[in-house]
């Protein structure tokens, strides 16, 4: 594989270094994308068993100083529809939306319905799932509240979730953010990950955080 002239710029950092959040990012700053902003992602690693369905961790979390992205979000439902369009929802629609959506139509990064609209949407749970946007109580993206829950979307929410070996990736910014936004945001999920411990966890939980840039190298930082 080729290897890019940014690529070999990375041999100038200390990859086996424990950074602070500041510093990593900091850091990263140097070899970040000149033509486009990138996110910061941050990948946690959990001493859990994602086997054990109560160590299978997943949320939502709105982060203090957003994603930096602009999220489209679609609002299933009949009655509340008016409620969805007035709160800035993106798509909104019923039964018709169900068969657009069935049809390969897909333009929204997170979908809400009302809980009248769930046993209908059981026709593209095939479709919105692998794509982890199927509406899911616990999430609460199954609401009467669309407005409430339209609101959060747009205001930079994001959702967790243990991966293979309980790792949780998550994008929390952009590099355009100040360092100080950034680390607030890193904080803010590692701070949600320490009260969604599983009581059944035992041993070290949180194992290892690092943090990238969406076509960077990655540094460990202090757990910490």
């Amino acid at each position: 594989m080729k290897i890019t002239k940014r690529q070999k710029t990375w041999a100038n950092l200390d990859r086996n270094k424990v950074y602070s959040v500041a510093d990593a990012i900091d850091a990263l700053r140097e070899y970040s994308s000149k033509k486009f902003d990138e996110s910061l992602e941050v990948a946690v690693r959990l001493g859990i068993d994602i086997t054990k369905a109560d160590q299978n961790i997943r949320g939502m979390l709105s982060l203090p100083n957003g994603t930096g992205k602009t999220v489209r979000v679609a609002v299933f439902t009949v009655n509340s529809a008016d409620e969805a369009k007035k709160a800035g929802a993106d798509v909104v629609g019923g039964e018709d939306l169900i068969d657009r959506v069935a049809g390969g139509e897909i333009n929204f990064d997170r979908v809400i319905a009302t809980p009248d609209m769930m046993p209908k949407m059981s026709k593209i749970a095939r479709v919105l799932g692998p794509k982890g946007l199927m509406p899911n109580p616990k999430l609460g993206t199954v609401t009467n509240n669309v407005a409430d829950a339209v609101a959060t979307a747009k205001a930079g929410q994001i959702e967790y979730r243990a991966e293979k070996n309980g790792i949780i990736h998550a994008a929390v910014g952009k590099m355009s953010f100040p360092t100080e936004k950034l680390v607030e945001n890193v904080n803010a999920l590692i701070d949600q990950l320490k009260k969604v411990k599983p009581a059944s966890a035992k041993g070290q939980y949180i194992l290892a955080v690092a943090v990238a840039t969406t076509q960077g190298p990655g540094l460990k930082v202090d757990a910490k």
